[in-house]
């Protein structure tokens, strides 16, 4: 088992456009559905997989690029230290005074390790200034126990 480290930052308006963010249903809109629907889902179909905003379920980031894996780690305690590194990077832009309270977010990092090690994924999400959003993910490879089916982008 080792873990993969995802991290997203930017404009609101970005994150909230959800059609990008899950995975196109199974089925394809039925034969003689409006051109506009048949349309989106092919757009859909085609961008989730490529785009960089963050899925709604932790598990599918490991379908998208290579390139936006931040880190590889055969240790949860190691990729819990980079999900707090890149938190403590961000926390002074971290839009509520009481995400930026360093003991707080000591403990999610213990709780991140010891998630990571029972094979669970992890992610967190924090609103920062301007309005924009953090994004920082640690997924379970090998397989990943939400969605065994997915392959591993990075051995």
């Amino acid at each position: 088992m080792h873990h993969h480290g995802y991290l997203w930052t930017g404009p609101k308006e970005r994150l909230d456009q959800e059609a990008l963010r899950r995975p196109p249903h199974p089925e394809p809109p039925p034969v003689g559905s409006k051109p506009e629907l048949i349309q989106r889902y092919r757009e859909v179909a085609a961008e989730f997989p490529t785009v960089d905003l963050p899925p709604l379920e932790t598990a599918y980031w490991l379908i998208k690029p290579r390139s936006l894996v931040r880190g590889t780690w055969a240790e949860a305690k190691e990729a819990a230290a980079w999900l707090g590194e890149s938190l403590a990077e961000h926390a002074p832009r971290f839009a509520w005074e009481r995400d930026r309270d360093t003991t707080r977010l000591a403990i999610l990092v213990n709780s991140t390790a010891e998630q990571l090690d029972s094979g669970a994924d992890v992610s967190f999400g924090f609103y920062l200034e301007r309005p924009s959003y953090l994004s920082v993910a640690v997924v379970t490879c090998s397989p990943n126990r939400s969605k065994p089916e997915l392959a591993c982008p990075v051995r």
